[in-house]
């Protein structure tokens, strides 16, 4: 893997956080560190593991037609 495909992944993760931690839960009644603000920071874990899932997937899909195989 490049290090190059998770650019797009930085531009989602950096402005949520940014927008999330900075703005949005300072501001609101769930302000400070409990349930949903671990909550929300799962959720951007998340995204980043199904979007190196995704990667990855692609990946071997593109080395099994390198190779002659058909993608399942």
């Amino acid at each position: 893997m490049k290090t190059t495909y998770f650019i797009p992944l930085l531009g989602f993760v950096v402005p949520t956080a940014i927008i999330g931690y900075g703005f949005v839960i300072p501001n609101s009644c769930i302000a400070g560190w409990n349930a949903q603000s671990v909550g929300f920071a799962t959720t951007i874990l998340g995204a980043c593991a199904t979007y190196w899932a995704g990667i990855g997937l692609v990946l071997r899909d593109r080395r099994s037609e390198e190779k002659g195989h058909a993608p399942t």
